[in-house]
This record gives C-alpha cells, structure tokens and sequence, in this order.
C-alpha cells in the first residue's frame, strides 16, 4: 500500500492533486492506516494517470466520473471505463471547442475589420459587430423571413423558403463577411422588421391581388433552379424554360393562362414591388469561398428572371 505522498510522488503529481480527486469520488483510496491515513494499492497509479489525461483535454469532473464508471466502483479493474460515456463527453467536448474556436475567429475578422477601415467608418463598423454575437446566431434573420412571408404558408413551401434564404455563417469569416452578415442584421431588426413590415411584401403576399402565395413560392423554387446555370455562366437575360416556369408559378397562383397580356401585366406589378437587393448582395458576400463562385442568390435569380420577362415582352427593365 501507498500512503497519498507516495502514490503522489510516483505519479509525478502533489498531494493536493490526489487528495481532491480523493475527496470528489474518483480516486477511492484501498484503506486507512491505524492513525487514519489514506492507503492506495499500487493499482490506483493507473487510476490517476487516465484521469490526470482526461482532466488534459479539460473534460469536466463529472463527465470524467462518468467516463471512469465501473473503475470507481471496482478498485480493482483501474482500466475500466465506460466508452459510451467516453464518446458522448468527447463529441460533446469538441462541438464546444469548435463553437469556440468559431468565436475567435469570427472576433479576429471583426477586430480587422475595424481595424482596417477609415477612422471616419469606425464608429459605425463598431455599431454594427456589436449588436451580433460570436459566432454569429441567424435567428433574427430566420424570424424575420418567417413574418415576412404569407401567412398559412405550407410548412414543406416555407422550410424551401428559410433553406434559401437565411444563409449559413462561414466557419472562418474575412473581415468583408463579419461586415455583411453585421448588416443583415441590422435590416433585418431595422423598420423593415417592425410595424412596416407589410409596405416590405410584393404584390403576390397580399389576397386582394387575387394570388394564391403558397403556388408561388412552389413555383418560384423550380425557376430559380432553372435559372441558376444561366446566372453562373454569365448568361444575357433571355427566354427558355427558366422564364416560363417563373411566369407559370405566378399565372397558375392567379387561375389563369400564360399569354402575353398576363407576362406585360406581370412585368409591371413585380417592377412595382419593393426590393431588397441589398440583402441579397450581403447574402452572396458571405457564401462567397476560395473553393469557387457562390451559388446564385433567390434574390439574383429574381432580378434575372424579372429581366428576362422585360426583354421577352419588349418592355424596359428598369
């Protein structure tokens, strides 16, 4: 048997060390000498060596209790751990390192981003990088997406929607995407989002236009699809497929027949609605990647479809 300064000298440790994992259940000690010291089988080395190791990769003490398992409760098997136990406290331990991780690195670009500017933007970057937190959380934007569009809207059609629409924060931002997603935030929690919300909504989300919203944006997934090959080869607004879907989800949405007066009466209510073109140009700087071009936007899409039905009925794009 070892006394605690013995098993703590032959485990390269202090007493205090052994003494607290003593205390906290993890480290139970063989027996006690006559005058009530603490006596450790030489097996108990072993013990405080796997949890010295899992206290390294700063695993909480509970979670090491819960990993050591049939070791605490069986002084004589020091190797036996739970690995279930050990792989959940892992797993959980690394997602924790990498939100973290992912909070410096959204910090650093922020600070550059502040950093690098002109004295005369900084107070407004600062602004901006303080109302988001790192990393950065997209609820505001999805909540916002969800009042803007049409009530009673199928759950399937709007998930479509959100998955477009509310874009995913990059991993290692640059300085141009904190600045951007920093916007976003603000349009989003901006007047837009508040009781003016409805003078930011197209024609197509209000019932006396006579649309039924949810074929719309049915629709207008399937023609954003169509258009995006186009968008990413650079491609002139034109006719084609693309066009026909995006003036089919609007003509079947209103019960009625593709024919030119509709692509004319059309073409003029969407050159009347509201637009957040800004959004989306935001949107595009943070899916922008060293891997290659963006996917295009809904909003680019949009523009370039709306451009297409111009060219094709002879009218002005503006």
């Amino acid at each position: 048997m070892w006394s605690i300064g013995e098993l703590a000298e032959q485990a390269g440790a202090t007493v205090k060390t052994v003494r607290f994992y003593s205390d906290h259940g993890l480290l139970p000690e063989a027996s006690r000498s006559t005058g009530g010291h603490r006596r450790y089988a030489p097996a108990a080395l072993d013990r405080l060596r796997l949890i010295r190791s899992l206290r390294t990769l700063d695993l909480p003490l509970p979670a090491v209790r819960r990993i050591l398992g049939r070791a605490v409760d069986d002084p004589a098997d020091p190797d036996a751990v739970d690995d279930g136990a050990l792989e959940d406290a892992v797993a959980g331990h690394l997602r924790e390192l990498g939100s973290q991780m992912a909070a410096l690195r959204w910090r650093e670009a922020a600070l550059l981003l502040v950093k690098d500017c002109a004295p005369a933007e900084r107070t407004d970057r600062l602004r901006l990088v303080g109302a988001i937190t790192t990393p950065p959380d997209t609820t505001a934007i999805a909540r916002f997406w969800r009042r803007w569009l049409p009530p009673r809207l199928p759950s399937r059609v709007a998930a479509a929607v959100l998955e477009h629409a509310v874009p995913d924060p990059p991993h290692d931002p640059t300085p141009d995407q904190v600045l951007a997603f920093a916007r976003l935030h603000a349009f989003v929690t901006g007047d837009c989002a508040g009781d003016s919300l409805a003078r930011c909504q197209p024609a197509a989300h209000r019932p006396d236009e006579g649309y039924q919203a949810a074929l719309v944006y049915d629709g207008l997934v399937g023609a954003y699809a169509l258009a995006a090959p186009h968008l990413l080869a650079q491609r002139p607004p034109q006719p084609g497929e693309a066009l026909d879907s995006f003036v089919d989800a609007y003509a079947r949405a209103r019960a009625t027949r593709d024919t030119p007066a509709f692509r004319r009466a059309l073409h003029a209510q969407l050159a009347a609605d509201p637009r957040v073109d800004h959004y989306w140009r935001e949107v595009a700087v943070l899916r922008t990647s060293a891997s290659g071009p963006p996917p295009p936007t809904p909003g680019a899409a949009h523009d370039w479809l709306t451009r297409s039905l111009a060219a094709d009925s002879g009218l002005s794009a503006a």
